[in-house]
């Protein structure tokens, strides 16, 4: 026998035995239910088609010879038969550009019915009734609620205490920014839209101290990020002469942040948290992703949660 002929035998065999034991292996096997024949059927012939038509194509490919007239033109002295294209491999052809347009027209037009698209319409449907529920849910209720949308959506990364296993993961969210995260937007700028917009922060080369005019020095940056990360509290130290000198005009004398020109620095508040879930963030531990799955009302609750936690609650 033609060693082709038995790898294809072997082949198939392996393969239908595969697809026994896997359905075997199954609750139940076919458990006589019509569906599952027909899918295994369909396998079944799909297997032996397969192989079928690969051998043939093989076989052909060992034993034929091409023959025909030669074309003028040739490439490399690697000429091309003029032979017609193969009547069956054309009707296919053609009767797959019908059924193609067909199928997106009448058969099923990009504007029928989908699952998929039922699913949005129905997320839209609870979100309004979530909404209209919750409107007027305000104060330990809507802390409570962020606390629960947070440990379904933000626990992985964040942690359960919040503190983005120890910035490992995520941001801690115990306070407002971390020192390793305030080095890193001077060092590179930021552009995360916490304003809700683009206002993007320039990096270290467009930061100028005042009192100096010189570009803030690696020293500066230290002090500064250390009197931030430590709540803008010691006024005295050298960190708050930096920040009074090189950050002040854009995020506030109290690190409040200004209007349309830079964010609240100081202290979380709820429209920053929104920004955030809604854009994402780029930071020094690695990119949060938008958050788009979540509702107005779900994002407003987090923000709530987020600003307990800072305080205490």
């Amino acid at each position: 026998m033609n060693k082709l002929y038995l790898w294809g035998i072997i082949i198939t065999a392996a393969m239908l035995g595969a697809t026994y034991a896997t359905v075997g292996y199954q609750k139940g096997g076919l458990n006589g239910d019509i569906v599952n024949m027909l899918a295994i059927a369909g396998a079944v012939a799909l297997v032996i088609i397969t192989i079928f038509v690969v051998i043939k194509y093989v076989r052909q490919m060992q034993v034929d010879h091409a023959s025909g007239e030669l074309a003028d033109e040739s490439w490399d002295n690697i000429g091309e038969y003029k032979n017609p294209v193969p009547f069956g491999w054309a009707i296919m052809f053609l009767g797959t550009m019908i059924w193609g347009m067909w199928y997106f027209t009448i058969g099923y037009p990009v504007n029928a019915f989908s699952q998929i698209g039922q699913y949005n319409e129905e997320v839209k449907e609870k979100d309004a009734e979530f909404e209209k529920k919750y409107a007027n849910i305000k104060g330990e209720q809507l802390v409570n609620m962020g606390e629960s949308v947070y440990l379904v959506e933000c626990v992985a990364c964040h942690g359960l205490n919040a503190d983005g296993n120890n910035e490992i993961d995520a941001a801690d969210l115990n306070q407002r920014i971390s020192e390793k995260s305030i080095k890193y937007v001077i060092n590179h700028g930021s552009n995360n839209k916490l304003l809700g917009t683009e206002m993007p922060m320039p990096d270290r080369n467009g930061l100028f101290n005042a009192e100096t005019g010189a570009l803030i020095t690696d020293k500066e940056i230290d002090e500064v990020a250390k009197y931030v990360a430590g709540g803008l509290k010691d006024t005295n130290s050298a960190g708050a002469n930096v920040f009074a000198n090189v950050c002040a005009a854009c995020h506030g004398p109290d690190g409040k942040g200004m209007a349309y020109v830079a964010p609240d620095i100081a202290t979380w508040n709820k429209q920053l948290v929104i920004n955030v879930l809604d854009n994402g963030k780029q930071g020094a531990i690695g990119k949060m992703p938008a958050m788009d799955r979540l509702n107005p009302k779900q994002k407003e609750a987090i923000a709530a949660y987020v600003m307990s936690l800072s305080k205490g609650e």
